[in-house]
């Protein structure tokens, strides 16, 4: 059985077969000795990281170690509430900070504005209505009920294993989105996150 590592647009962690693009972690250990998931995040600090660094090897959901997560690509990491790693992804990181604002903000300013944006006291995710037309590419937002991709004039719905169905984006209607709204500045301020194959 695969293990629950993968994080889908909601942020929750599930369980797939399928292999993500990123991985990233959520402030340290979420699982116990038997590698299962035992709360939904340690500290503020969530992450997105690339999956090879610097030669290092580690074993997936080692006792007592940061919990590795892995997402489809870098908007989904984004949508779930996580930023560029500001060790293995500096350029990203420091591209991200300046989207962010002119005054280039540290990470705790960042992770404290971010984190009651993604989930709120109850544990549940956070969202919120927008215009469509509002909205930059990279965000993330639900229609029809399932989580589809903003990118130019379309929609790109996803799956755990690639984007498949495409939409001509429509005019006129509101959407929940699921990309917290920090994240939603900064890509409308510039920021390019990387997106899976299947997107183009």
């Amino acid at each position: 059985m695969p293990l629950q590592n993968r994080v889908d647009p909601y942020g929750t962690i599930f369980r797939t077969p399928a292999r993500g693009t990123m991985m990233g972690n959520r402030g340290g250990c979420i699982h116990n000795d038997r590698r299962e998931i035992v709360r939904p995040y340690k500290s503020r600090r969530w992450i997105a990281c690339v999956l090879e660094f610097k030669n290092r090897h580690r074993v997936v959901m080692t006792p007592n170690r940061y919990t590795e997560l892995f997402f489809l690509d870098e908007v989904v990491a984004l949508a779930a509430g996580h930023r560029p790693c500001a060790e293995c992804r500096r350029p990203d990181y420091n591209a991200f900070r300046a989207a962010w604002s002119s005054h280039l903000p540290s990470a705790d300013e960042m992770d404290l504005a971010v984190h009651p944006a993604r989930i709120a006291s109850d544990g549940r995710k956070v969202t919120y209505q927008a215009p469509l037309t509002s909205l930059p590419n990279g965000t993330l937002i639900e229609f029809q009920d399932q989580p589809w991709l903003v990118l130019d004039d379309s929609l790109l719905l996803w799956t755990p294993v690639s984007y498949t169905r495409r939409l001509s984006r429509p005019p006129r209607v509101t959407v929940t989105v699921l990309t917290p709204a920090p994240i939603v500045a900064c890509l409308r301020s510039g920021y390019i996150p990387a997106t899976h194959e299947s997107s183009r």
